[in-house]
C-alpha cells in the first residue's frame, strides 16, 4: 500500500486478511504464511490505525488476542484475562520497552526476568486443594475451551500438587508443546500416510489440544512448562522469580532458563547467549520475554489494548537463504488431494539441507506468482518445515511461465477436478489410484488405525511392485513365501509381519473404521460411530436417522459417511476383509435395562470436570436415557456443571433433581 492513499476499504480488507490468518492458524493449525509475515500485516494495520483512529472497531485483529474458541467444546471464562505479548524484532525496541517502563514508574530501580519464549500454545490450569481441576485454551484471551479431559493426558504435568506450600486455589499459565524429535516423528507418521503435515510443533500442539477423543490426545507426546502464576490463595508471592520457586516447589514443570536482570545490557547478553544455544534445545523456543520481575508494579504498569505493559517479547526472526526453484511437482493423498510440492536447489538452512517444500495449493502458487526457475526465498524460523515466501522478481530468468496445475494425475493419468469452491484439487480415481493406494495401505496399517507392526513404506512399496497387494484386503492374503521374496527380508522378519498382520484382525472397531479412511471421519467420529453399531456386523443398517441422532455428528459427515458405506467397491472391500478373518473387537455398552438412567431424561449445564458435554450425554444414551437441551416438567435430571446459569435456576424452580458430576459418576 506504500506510495498510495490509504482507502478505508483497503483497511477493511488488511483485517479481513488477518483474520483468515488468526483462523488458518488458531481453528485449522495450517498456517500459509510466517509469525514474521503476520507480524509485518499486523504493524501495517497498526500504522493504518495510527492514521485512522476513527475506523478501528472492537473487531479490529489489534483488539483481540489472535487465538480464537473452537466451539467444539464447553467455553470457560478467564477470571484473570491471557493477554498476548506485543511483539519486537529489533534490539532498540527492547531497549525503549526498558526506558518505557521507567518513565511510567519514575524510576530506574526496576528489575526484569528475561525468560525462553517456548514455541507452544498457551492453556491456563487450576488446582484446589492440590487436585487439578480445570484446563482450558487462552481463546479469545477472556474465554477459553474446557479441555480438562486431554491436558490431563500431558505426560509431566501432575495431576496432584506436592510439597508443604500447597494453596487451597492456585492458576497457573503455560505453554503446550511437542518437543523436536516427537513432532519429526509425528510428521514422518503423517506423511507416510498421505496426511497434510504439520507446519510446525507449535500447531501441532494446539492441534493434540482439541483432538475430540483424549484418548488419542494421550497418544501425542505434549509436554507443558508453566511461565506464571495468575492466582494464588496464599498471596504469598511478591515476584515473577518467587512464582517460579514455588512452582517447583509444588512438582510443576517450570520454563527453565530464566534469568534475573538489572539493566539492559544484562537482558541483551541473555538473549544472545539464547539465541546462540537456540538451535541445540530439544525444544522449538521463537524468542525471550522480558517482563518487570515485581508484581506490585505489573499491576501499577496495566494493560492497553490486547497487551500488558509490563513485558513485551523479543522474537527471532526467521531463518531464511535464497535458492533455485527447479521444478514444481505435485503428490497424491490418499484422499485423492493433489498438492504442489517446490523441487529445490539443496541448500543449508537452519542446520539441515532442504531440498522440498509445500506450495499448499495452486491458488497460493499463482497469489505470490511462483514460477520454475525463479530465484526464491526459502525460510525455516520455528518452523520446522520449510516455506517459500516467494520469489525474487528482479531476478527471474526470461521466458519463464506462470505455473498450472496438470490435467492429469501423475499416478493413474486420470483426469484431474476441482469442485467450485474449494481450493484442493483432486484425482477422482479412488478405487485403483496406486498413488492413492498406496497412502491408503499406509494410512491402513499406520498405529492410529490397524497398527500393523513392521508393515512401514519401505515394505509397503515392495509389495505393491511385487503385485503381492493393491487393496486393503490383499494385506491379509500375504504368505510367507511372498514376503522372503523381498529383498532382504529373512524369516524373521517375514514372520513378525505376518504376526502384526493377524494381531490387526481383533483391532478395536473404532481404529479400524478410521482405517477405512472415510471422509470427515477422525478419532473422535470413529468413536461415536462404533458405539451407535456395537460391532461391524451393523455397519451397513446404518441410517440417516441413526446418524443424526448422534450428538456431533451433523449433516455433512452423515453423508460422506453413507455415500462411503453405499459404494458397491467399499461395500464389497469390508466383506472381503471379514472373509479373511478381520473382525474388530466390538464396542460393549453397558446393559440399559435395569440401569438408572434407563428412560430418564437428562439435560446438562456449566462446565464438567472430567467429562466434556458429548461425553456425558454418550455415557447417558449408552444406558437407555436421552438428552435434551431445555428444562421441563419431563425432565427427570439436571447434571450441573461449574458457571450452570439459567438452567439451573428453572431446575429448582421446577424442583427437577439436581446432580453433581460425583453423583452423575456414581449413578453410572
Amino acid at each position: 500500500m506504500a506510495g498510495r492513499t490509504i482507502e478505508k476499504s483497503d483497511y477493511e480488507a488488511l483485517c479481513e486478511e488477518i483474520w483468515e490468518h488468526n483462523r488458518l492458524y488458531y481453528l485449522e493449525n495450517q498456517p500459509v504464511i510466517s509469525d514474521y509475515k503476520y507480524d509485518e500485516l499486523l504493524q501495517q494495520l497498526q500504522e493504518i490505525e495510527q492514521e485512522h483512529p476513527e475506523w478501528i472497531t472492537p473487531s479490529s485483529p489489534t483488539q483481540r488476542v489472535g487465538e480464537m474458541v473452537s466451539g467444539a467444546f464447553p467455553q470457560v471464562n478467564h477470571k484473570v484475562p491471557m493477554l498476548s505479548l506485543a511483539n519486537t524484532y529489533e534490539k532498540k525496541e527492547v531497549s525503549l520497552f526498558i526506558e518505557r517502563v521507567y518513565k511510567l514508574l519514575k524510576t530506574k530501580d526496576i528489575s526484569f526476568t528475561a525468560e525462553l519464549k517456548m514455541d507452544g500454545t498457551a492453556v491456563s490450569i487450576t488446582y484446589e486443594k492440590g487436585r487439578l481441576t480445570r484446563g482450558a485454551t487462552r481463546g479469545n484471551g477472556r474465554k477459553g475451551d474446557e479441555i480438562t479431559s486431554n491436558i490431563r493426558t500431558i505426560r509431566n504435568l501432575p495431576l496432584q500438587l506436592s510439597g508443604s506450600l500447597v494453596p487451597d486455589h492456585l492458576e497457573v499459565r503455560g505453554e503446550v508443546y511437542l518437543p523436536r524429535k516427537a513432532f519429526l516423528d509425528l510428521n514422518t507418521e503423517r506423511e507416510a500416510t498421505g496426511e497434510p503435515l504439520w507446519a510446525n510443533p507449535r500447531n501441532a500442539a494446539a492441534g493434540s489440544l482439541k483432538l475430540l477423543n483424549p484418548r488419542e490426545a494421550g497418544r501425542r507426546p505434549l509436554h507443558i512448562a508453566f511461565y506464571g502464576i495468575a492466582e494464588d490463595s496464599s498471596g504469598t508471592i511478591a515476584t515473577q522469580m518467587a512464582g517460579f520457586e514455588l512452582l517447583e516447589a509444588l512438582g510443576l514443570p517450570r520454563i527453565q532458563e530464566a534469568l534475573l536482570c538489572h539493566t539492559f545490557d544484562e537482558i541483551w547478553a541473555f538473549i544472545e547467549r539464547v539465541a546462540a544455544l537456540r538451535r541445540g534445545l530439544p525444544f522449538e523456543i521463537d524468542g525471550v520475554v522480558i517482563k518487570v520481575n515485581d508484581l506490585a508494579l505489573q499491576k501499577k504498569l496495566g494493560v492497553t489494548g490486547k497487551s500488558p505493559r509490563w513485558a513485551t517479547a523479543y522474537k527471532f526472526a526467521p531463518e531464511q537463504a535464497v535458492t533455485r526453484l527447479n521444478e514444481i511437482t505435485v503428490q497424491v493423498g490418499r484422499t485423492g488431494v493433489v498438492t504442489p510440492v517446490a523441487e529445490l536447489q539443496p541448500i543449508l538452512l537452519a542446520g539441515s539441507t532442504i531440498a522440498r517444500a509445500t506450495l499448499h495449493n495452486e491458488d497460493e502458487i499463482k497469489r505470490r506468482d511462483i514460477r520454475v526457475g525463479d530465484l526464491v526465498t526459502i525460510e525455516k524460523g520455528g518452523d520446522v518445515i520449510p516455506k517459500v515466501v516467494g520469489p525474487l522478481l528482479e531476478e527471474r530468468p526470461p521466458n519463464t511461465h506462470p505455473w498450472q496445475m496438470p490435467g492429469l494425475c501423475p499416478s493413474c493419468h486420470t483426469s484431474l477436478i476441482r469442485e467450485e469452491g474449494f481450493a484442493a484439487t483432486l484425482c477422482p480415481n479412488h478405487a485403483s489410484c496406486p498413488e492413492q493406494n498406496f497412502r491408503k495401505i499406509l494410512y491402513f496399517a499406520s498405529r492410529v488405525a490397524m497398527d500393523i507392526e513392521h508393515l512401514g513404506e519401505k515394505v509397503t512399496e515392495q509389495l505393491m511392485a511385487k503385485g503381492f497387494i493393491s487393496r486393503l484386503s490383499d494385506i491379509y492374503t500375504l504368505t510367507e513365501e511372498q514376503l522372503l521374496q523381498l529383498p532382504n527380508f529373512k524369516q524373521k522378519a517375514a514372520q513378525n509381519l505376518l504376526a502384526g498382520i493377524e494381531r490387526s484382525k481383533q483391532a478395536p472397531l473404532p481404529q479400524f473404521l478410521m482405517a477405512l479412511g472415510i471422509p470427515h471421519v477422525g478419532a473422535a467420529t470413529a468413536e461415536l460411530i462404533a458405539r451407535k453399531v456395537g460391532s461391524i456386523d451393523n455397519l451397513f443398517d446404518l441410517s440417516p436417522h441413526d446418524l443424526l441422532s448422534i450428538g456431533g455428528i451433523g449433516e455433512i459427515v452423515a453423508n460422506s459417511i453413507l455415500t462411503y458405506l453405499d459404494n458397491p467397491a467399499n461395500r464389497d472391500e469390508i466383506n472381503v476383509l471379514r472373509s479373511h478373518g478381520v473382525h474388530p473387537t466390538p464396542v460393549i455398552l453397558p446393559e440399559a435395562e435395569g440401569h438408572p438412567f434407563n428412560g430418564k431424561t437428562f439435560v446438562l449445564t456449566g462446565t464438567l470436570e472430567r467429562h466434556t458435554r458429548d461425553a456425558a450425554a454418550a455415557l447417558i444414551k449408552e444406558r437407555g436415557g436421552k438428552v435434551t437441551g431445555s428444562v421441563s416438567h419431563k425432565t427427570s435430571y439436571l447434571l450441573a456443571g461449574e458457571a450452570p446459569g439459567s438452567k439451573l435456576a428453572k431446575a429448582e424452580e421446577l424442583k427437577v433433581p439436581i446432580l453433581t458430576e460425583a453423583e452423575f459418576e456414581a449413578m453410572l
